[in-house]
This record gives C-alpha cells, sequence and structure tokens, in this order.
C-alpha cells in the first residue's frame, strides 16, 4: 500500500526546482556572455548589437514561456498540444513556400515583419508533447497496433516537412526524441529493430537522392578534415586550433585570436563552444558541461518520479532533445562528430532556440511541481 502527498492545494512556490532553474540561469549567463563576445566583431554589414538584443527577446520571452508551462498543469497540454502541433506545422508548411536561409544551407526560416524565427524549432516541442500523448497511450494499452500507428503518423509530419527543408541536423533531434521515449516505454525490441532496419535502409535514399554535395562533403571533412583544409574541413581545423589554444584559463573573454579575427566562421550559434573553448579555457568549457549534465541528470531525475507516464514521457523527450543539441554541437567543435547547424542549448545565439530550451524547462518544471512524494509503502 502507498500513501502519498496530494499535489492539490500545495504551495506550487515550495515545489519549484530552484537548483534546476538556477543551473539554467547560471548557463544562460555564460552564454549571453560568450554571444557577446562573439558578436562584437561582425564581417560585413552584420550588426552585433542587433544580434545581442535578439538574443535578449529571445531570453524574455523564453523566461515567460517557461513559467507558464511550469505553472500549469501539464497534463492540461493535452488537449492544448493537439492545437500547438497544429501550428507548427503550418509554420513548417509557410516555411517550404516562403522560407528563406537557403544560402547558409537550409530553408528553415520564416520572416514576418523584420522578425526572423525558425519554425522547426518551436516544433519539437510540440513533437515532444504530442508524441508523449501516444507515448502514454501505447504504455497503459500494452501496445495497440491502433495507437503504435497514430503515433507513426504525427511523428512522420513534422519530419516530412522538415526533410523536405533539407535540415538534417534537426531531423536527427526529432529521431532522437522518439528513440529515447521508445527506450523508456519498453516497446518490444522488434519495434527498435524494424526502426532502426528501417533506417539503415533509407541510407543509400538519403545519400544519393537527398543530400546535396555540401553536405556530402561535410560527411567526408568529418572523416579527414586535412583532406580539404581550405574548405568543407576549414571551420573543423580552426575550432580544434582555437579550443586547443585556450589551455587551463583562457585567453580572456573578447580576447581569442582566432575568434575575434573571422578565424572561426558562424562562431555566434554553431561554434560557440570554440568561443568559450578559447576564451575561457579549459575551466569554461567544464563550467559549460557540468552545468548541462547537471540539468540532464535533474530532468531525468524528475522524469523517473513523475506521477504519471505522460509526464515521464514529456521529460524523457525534453532529455533527448537537449542531450543530442549538446552531445552535437560539441563534438563538432572538437572535429570529433560531423558539422551541422544543431545549437548548443541556453548557449547559442538564436531566439527561437532560446524561446524552445525554455519551454522545454518548463515543462520539466511543470512534471516536477506536481510529482507525487511517497510517505510509506506498506510491501
Amino acid at each position: 500500500m502507498y500513501f502519498v502527498e496530494k499535489t492539490k492545494g500545495i504551495n506550487k512556490a515550495k515545489r519549484f526546482d530552484y537548483m534546476l532553474f538556477i543551473a539554467v540561469v547560471l548557463l544562460t549567463a555564460i552564454g549571453l556572455a560568450a554571444v557577446y563576445s562573439a558578436t562584437r566583431k561582425m564581417p560585413g554589414n552584420v550588426n552585433g548589437n542587433r544580434m545581442m538584443l535578439t538574443q535578449l527577446a529571445g531570453l524574455a520571452v523564453g523566461m515567460v514561456c517557461s513559467f507558464i508551462f511550469c505553472w500549469m498543469d501539464y497534463k492540461d497540454l493535452k488537449s492544448l498540444g493537439y492545437v500547438f502541433y497544429a501550428g507548427t506545422i503550418m509554420l513548417l508548411i509557410a516555411v517550404i513556400f516562403f522560407g528563406t536561409g537557403e544560402d547558409i544551407g537550409s530553408r528553415s526560416w520564416l520572416r514576418i515583419g523584420g522578425i526572423s524565427f525558425q519554425p522547426s524549432e518551436l516544433a519539437k516541442i510540440a513533437f515532444i508533447i504530442v508524441t508523449a500523448i501516444y507515448f502514454e497511450k501505447i504504455k497503459d494499452n500494452n501496445y495497440t497496433k491502433k495507437d503504435i500507428l497514430k503515433l507513426i503518423i504525427y511523428a512522420s509530419i513534422p519530419m516530412g516537412f522538415i526533410l523536405g527543408q533539407k535540415d538534417f541536423g534537426t531531423l536527427i533531434v526529432f529521431v532522437v526524441i522518439i528513440f529515447s521515449m521508445i527506450f523508456v516505454c519498453g516497446l518490444p525490441y522488434k519495434y527498435l529493430i524494424a526502426i532502426g532496419g528501417l533506417f539503415l535502409a533509407s541510407l543509400p535514399i538519403l545519400w544519393f537522392y537527398v543530400l546535396n554535395d555540401k553536405r556530402k562533403a561535410r560527411i567526408w571533412v568529418f572523416l579527414k578534415p586535412e583532406s580539404d583544409p581550405m574548405g568543407s574541413g576549414y571551420n573543423v581545423l580552426k575550432s580544434k586550433i582555437a579550443i586547443g589554444s585556450g589551455q587551463l584559463w583562457g585567453q580572456g573573454l573578447t580576447k581569442g585570436l582566432q575568434t575575434q579575427n573571422m578565424g572561426v566562421p558562424v562562431r555566434e550559434s554553431d561554434f560557440i563552444f570554440t568561443v568559450i573553448g578559447e576564451e575561457l579555457g579549459f575551466i569554461g568549457s567544464i563550467a559549460v558541461i557540468i552545468l548541462i549534465f547537471f540539468i540532464l541528470l535533474k530532468c531525468l531525475y524528475i522524469a523517473a518520479n513523475a506521477s504519471d507516464s505522460y509526464g515521464m514521457f514529456l521529460v524523457t523527450g525534453v532529455v533527448g532533445y537537449f542531450a543530442f543539441h549538446t552531445f552535437e554541437n560539441i563534438g563538432m567543435t572538437l572535429g570529433v562528430l560531423p558539422v551541422t547547424g544543431v545549437p548548443l542549448p541556453f548557449v547559442s545565439h538564436g531566439a527561437t532556440s532560446m524561446i524552445a530550451n525554455y519551454m522545454g524547462i518548463g515543462l520539466a518544471l511543470s512534471v516536477s511541481m506536481r510529482r507525487h512524494r511517497t510517505l510509506f509503502k506498506d510491501d
């Protein structure tokens, strides 16, 4: 027999996970410092001050969204989540017809009234909310084929549109989110093997008919960056040089030789960890990694102690989202993973990404505030 503390009527402020939120704020502060340094000297007519202002605006909106999600009962998102999901799908469709960004690799941005944003970032949160609903049904209904079919349909729609945008880094994020939920759900291994087999079977199609020459070059350069040091391998080689030159304490904020002299392209977003490595050194880099791992572990604890399977799947999706972004972004700056446009959570420049990150934390905080605490157990 279990006796559990009821969540109704409990002061939510006492249930708020202050340690998790403080860790997120500290990580964001380091990110703002790195973005400020990276945007001081921008090439061409790019306005570094404007980029910093958009980052602060994204942070402000993200915090508001985080507190809204946090104070809402996450169970209410079961109905509101479909509206959010439908809205992001409409935005992804709009990207296909009116999107921009092809000059930097993928057509993923919309521009409305002078404001550019990336709908696929918001779609990650909508995707987590809706797929968690169906994973809960699958788990509670003992893996019915009907629920699994619905999950496949709802998951395939945004992934199909993102594939059409040729944003393969974001597409992999969606795949990781799904696999993290499958692992927690405990689906029979035959489903995992089937999904893995479909993915392997699709690789030749992706290579010959989907990937363009630029992305193929990135994969080859990942295997041997020295093969094209002035082309596709330039970013990675410069990044490794910059991080290595930071040594223990770094060269000082705004004083990095490579990052302040245009040596590292896209340093404000894709290669933001390079700025941290060169200017804040090993100590600063380890601080960022420790904070991210603390956030991930905190979220895993919340997922493991959620009051229901829906809350568990919600936070598991957030963990998969943050974890892949972290490993891929840091890995590509170190040359151990292929280069993609995946940002470092709470650190890289990108207002839409910052908003989505804080939405994810809001989901985790909402589940944490409403989890049951076991007071007594009688076997």
